[in-house]
């Protein structure tokens, strides 16, 4: 039965390693920054655990929107239409200048209400200047993410993960020197790390562009695009397909956001914990989000041929693939729960309270890879509607309630929070995997 699957693994998996190295790469990154956070002091991993949950919501409303880029050149591509593929990429250009400076404002506005959350004096002082860095590094990252967006929908992955190395390591080399005062430089503890992080996300889009006018492949749709117009129906595509998907973003990280917010009223030590157990989830979690990204490139391209088998096979194997290599990493996370803490901090405390979280994030991990490849899919079909909802169900009407719940009043503290987590992952990869079901067969009914 998976026989008729193998070739469509290979292509997937070929399409997807850059993708995943990509991933795999930023959150290490990330997981170093937390490493070397944390050796510098835990409240300093809660400040950055706390700023960060307030600046992913809306710096990821900006990626969300671009990442209804994709689709839409993979269905022009396709269908061997050069002019509608310069016109998608000349428009999302031009929706990236509407939309970037009203996010920045939006997000630097955001640090007044920090005081505010109900977090510790001491966090909100270190956190509220490392965010305002964070803040203007959006104005890269999301130059960056449009331009990679773009190159995945005419089938390149590799530029992106170069880009994204050279940027990781350069984050990594000055994390070093700012955090912890090296080469003659003062030690800056997290400031530092907001620095490093600025400084290597305005090198990555440059790194990118380069890369693109480097290859011929690519560079032709560029030269195309110089004579294309960005017209205001191609906007509103663009925005059409990005903003559900931007609003089903948001909908997820700022579930996971505000149990954060609600983990830094138990105190400093389930705050730091949180981060830590989080960030090893979120590195797993990453590199099934490679997959699933190369999921929607093939499936938007297999349409755009209208080659309607071949969709079908490739929306299975990526979840054969995904669900496999997740349920590998629940177990990793049982076996190793009590060893993994120690990578970020020495606090005993901290430590023993990671460990714990790990243990419910092994039992999400399946539903959490299941939820990520069905979105892949479904953005493939340029589907966005309806995961939006499903989304706002599961993330917030069943996952945040439960976290509220168990955590409060039925009193289990920092664990009942995660296993919100887990009842609206749950929540979500089932329904998703149904709406997958439902498009397929309607697809059937209609050849």
């Amino acid at each position: 039965m998976l026989r008729k699957h193998v070739p469509y693994y290979v292509r997937l998996l070929k399409l997807a390693l850059p993708l995943v190295l990509t991933q795999a790469g930023q959150m290490t990154v990330q997981l170093i920054d937390n490493a070397m956070i944390g050796r510098y002091g835990t409240t300093e991993l809660a400040a950055a655990s706390f700023a960060n949950s307030v600046y992913v919501v809306i710096m990821l409303f900006g990626l969300g929107i671009f990442l209804g880029v994709t689709p839409l050149v993979g269905h022009a591509r396709g269908a061997k239409d050069d002019r509608q593929v310069a016109s998608i990429m000349k428009s999302s250009l031009a929706l990236s200048g509407l939309l970037i400076p009203p996010i920045v404002f939006i997000s630097w506005s955001l640090a007044w209400a920090m005081p505010y959350m109900g977090q510790t004096e001491e966090v909100v002082r270190l956190a509220i200047p490392y965010y305002r860095i964070l803040v203007i590094a959006i104005i890269p990252l999301l130059l960056f993410t449009l331009l990679k967006q773009i190159g995945e929908g005419l089938g390149n992955t590799v530029i992106e993960m170069i880009a994204t190395i050279v940027a990781n390591l350069l984050n990594v080399i000055l994390n070093y020197i700012m955090i912890f005062g090296k080469f003659g430089f003062p030690a800056m503890g997290l400031i530092g790390a907001g620095y490093a992080t600025l400084i290597s996300r305005i090198v990555m889009p440059l790194v990118l562009y380069a890369g693109f006018m480097y290859l011929k492949s690519i560079k032709h749709y560029f030269s195309l695009m110089r004579t294309a117009r960005a017209t205001l129906h191609e906007i509103a595509r663009v925005f059409s397909v990005g903003f559900p998907i931007a609003i089903q973003l948001v909908l997820e990280v700022s579930a996971f956001a505000f149990s954060t917010v609600m983990m830094g009223w138990l105190g400093n030590v389930p705050l730091a914990s949180h981060q830590i157990a989080m960030g090893l989830a979120t590195f797993t979690f990453m590199i099934a989000n490679g997959v699933a990204m190369a999921t929607t490139i093939r499936v938007s391209f297999q349409l755009g041929t209208r080659d309607y088998l071949s969709m079908e096979r490739v929306c299975y194997s990526a979840v054969h693939l995904v669900v496999a290599y997740m349920g590998l990493c629940g177990l990793g996370f049982i076996l190793l729960r009590n060893q993994l803490p120690f990578l970020f901090t020495n606090d005993i405390r901290v430590i023993h309270q990671a460990a714990s979280l790990l243990m419910v994030a092994a039992l999400f991990e399946l539903f959490d890879g299941l939820q990520v490849v069905c979105l892949g899919i479904l953005r493939g079909f340029a589907d966005v509607k309806v995961p939006m909802f499903i989304s706002a169900f599961s993330y917030t009407a069943i996952g945040l309630s439960i976290s509220y719940l168990c955590a409060f009043t039925l009193k289990m503290g920092p664990e009942g929070i995660w296993y919100g987590f887990l009842a609206g992952l749950v929540a979500a990869g089932t329904l998703l995997a149904l709406r997958i079901k439902k498009r397929i067969r309607d697809l059937r009914h209609a050849v």
